[in-house]
């Protein structure tokens, strides 16, 4: 069984919800990065999504925008990424994400990347541009794999169109809880409500909000609305706010334990 998949049976036996974390592959540098992703994979993350470093993002707000950019100038690309990913597959079995735009994937070509992947020890893709329509030739690629594709459903989203997503997506449905780019803040909590619930109603699998999450106070209060929360902005900015601090990796440390202990008192 996939990890992703397994790891949401085992969180709904134990009446947990999860906690997702996005993290800039390479920023602000390899070593230090993979010293975060290790520390982040132990300290109370279920499921951990690595950014791949992308020039020119859309649905990415100033602090992931800014990530990129440092990550880009140490010298990561998206095959650097899958070699960060293999290092940290050798110290924990965490489920990993690649979170990506469809630009390096197509370039790095699809049967290479299914590989790669793969023996990255990969269990999941979001490709954030990728129109669930124009998605077979991925998916192709991935048969046989056991990589999930992981869909996103926004606020906008009209009904029909929803009711193919959540038909298509794998593993959980990434729900998007504002308009606009990633960031932290602007939550309109009675509006995710009520739009998580017309979700869940629809969609076969685990259903996780993400967008604007800043602390364990915004998880706890999101945490009986869907079956996880995904954190990005407010993880990757600790970095942003001083990239050559020494202790990184122990201040991804504590945001991730607040944020564990925000959705296990929900």
């Amino acid at each position: 069984m996939n990890r992703i998949t397994a790891t949401f049976h085992r969180l709904a036996a134990e009446n947990r919800k999860a906690l997702i974390g996005y993290i800039t592959a390479g920023d602000p540098d390899y070593a230090t990065s993979l010293d975060i992703l290790r520390a982040a994979a132990t300290s109370g993350l279920d499921i951990l999504e690595l950014g791949v470093p992308f020039s020119d993002p859309t649905a990415d707000g100033d602090t992931i925008q800014a990530a990129s950019q440092r990550a880009l100038r140490a010298g990561m690309s998206l095959s650097r990424t899958l070699d960060l990913a293999a290092a940290l597959r050798r110290d924990t079995g965490i489920p990993l994400m690649l979170f990506s735009y469809y630009n390096p994937i197509y370039k790095f070509g699809l049967d290479r990347l299914a590989t790669a992947a793969q023996q990255a020890g990969i269990d999941g893709l979001l490709i954030v541009d990728l129109p669930p329509e124009e998605s077979a030739p991925l998916r192709a690629a991935l048969e046989g794999t056991g990589i999930q594709i992981v869909l996103l459903a926004a606020p906008t989203t009209r009904p029909d169109r929803l009711q193919m997503i959540a038909s298509k997506t794998e593993g959980f449905l990434y729900l998007i809880t504002r308009a606009g780019t990633t960031g932290e803040g602007g939550l309109d909590y009675d509006a995710i409500r009520r739009h998580a619930a017309e979700v869940k109603a629809v969609c076969p699998v685990p259903v996780c909000l993400g967008f604007g999450i800043r602390d364990g106070n915004d998880a706890r209060r999101l945490a009986p609305l869907a079956d996880g929360v995904i954190v990005g902005s407010a993880l990757v900015n600790l970095t942003g706010a001083d990239p050559t601090a020494t202790d990184l990796p122990a201040r991804f440390a504590a945001k991730i334990r607040d944020l564990r202990v925000g959705l296990d008192n929900a």
